[in-house]
């Protein structure tokens, strides 16, 4: 083989192998580049600094964490048709879900590192003070070091985590199909992200 040929055939190879890291350094990239594509400013569960791109919850919520009260009078009773206003994953601003879980208790917003390693996770919405390793009294104050028991995405549970904020609202687990996933009692939205269907 010529000279000229080896050259064009190691360059067309160096060409291969860094695009290919390229490629794969954009698939691990963070949530914000979800939030940059899908044009979302706000603080929400697609963790802005971290984690992976796109939200990785399972289709099916899971078992609801042990001590958590049903509301008693909540303003979107199960089984109400509503319209998602939060912006936690790629298609749920706008999206139509149906109630089917409606909780009083204090939720975070929380940020914390996998378990299963890799770039933190920054402004995660949300757990519920019941997902929490021995929490104490709620509410729980901005700052405090928690562990979470919640496993919404992987690398969540058994994760050291930093409450970020709070709130007392209702919280609510949603039916909802979201870029084109179906997903059943999606945990959480709260009160102030959801609207009535007009």
């Amino acid at each position: 083989m010529k000279t000229e040929s080896k050259l064009a055939l190691c360059a067309f190879g160096l060409v291969v192998v860094v695009g290919g890291a390229v490629g794969l350094a954009g698939v691990t990239g963070s949530d914000s580049a979800v939030e940059s594509r899908t044009g979302s400013s706000h603080h929400d569960d697609s963790h802005e600094s971290g984690g992976t791109a796109g939200h990785h919850h399972a289709s099916d919520g899971g078992a609801l964490p042990e001590g958590l009260r049903v509301a008693t009078d909540p303003t979107y009773p199960v089984g109400t048709t509503v319209v998602l206003t939060a912006d936690h994953m790629p298609g749920m601003n706008g999206a139509p879900a149906t109630i089917s879980g409606a909780f009083d208790t204090t939720t975070y917003s929380v940020s914390y590192t996998p378990t299963t390693g890799g770039s933190p996770v920054v402004d995660h919405r949300w757990v519920v003070h019941e997902e929490l390793e021995n929490p104490g009294p709620a509410p729980l104050a901005d700052g405090t070091q928690v562990v979470l028991r919640a496993d919404h995405m992987p690398g969540m549970d058994g994760a050291r985590a930093t409450i970020d904020s709070s709130t007392d609202e209702t919280v609510y687990m949603v039916d909802l199909q979201a870029d084109g996933i179906e997903m059943r009692d999606h945990k959480w939205v709260v009160e102030s992200e959801i609207t009535p269907v007009r």
